[in-house]
């Protein structure tokens, strides 16, 4: 089995930081690309930011220029790290690995963590 597992979340002023911690364990051959999704109340779920395979970064508007998705050391770790937080990205945060390839098998599907809960004050 494939696990998604987020960490980092937590309370900050408006105007912080914050970074959070993604990593998909498992029997995984490949993952086509790692990505961030947000779900405030009330809201539906938005992308935030995406990292591919071969590193090609995305970013939702709301957050370019002040969010930045990178590439951990071990592998299948990818972080967020939240600058310049607004009181609108309070949200819980949600880490999935799209298109994973296990080991052995010829068939992909997304996993998804938990959420992180991410809430800033103003």
């Amino acid at each position: 089995q494939v696990q998604v597992v987020e960490s980092g979340g937590g309370l900050v002023q408006a105007g912080g930081s914050l970074r959070l911690s993604c990593a998909a364990s498992g029997s995984i051959f490949r993952i086509n690309s790692m990505v961030w999704y947000r779900q405030a109340p009330g809201k539906q779920r938005e992308l935030v930011a995406a990292l591919t395979n071969d590193d090609n970064e995305n970013y939702a508007d709301f957050v370019k220029g002040r969010f930045t998705i990178s590439r951990g050391n071990a592998k299948n770790t990818v972080f967020l790290q939240m600058n310049s937080l607004k009181p609108e990205d309070t949200a819980v945060y949600y880490c999935a690995a799209m298109g994973v390839y296990r080991s052995g098998s010829v068939l992909r599907r997304d996993y998804w963590g938990q959420g992180t809960q991410v809430t800033v004050s103003s």
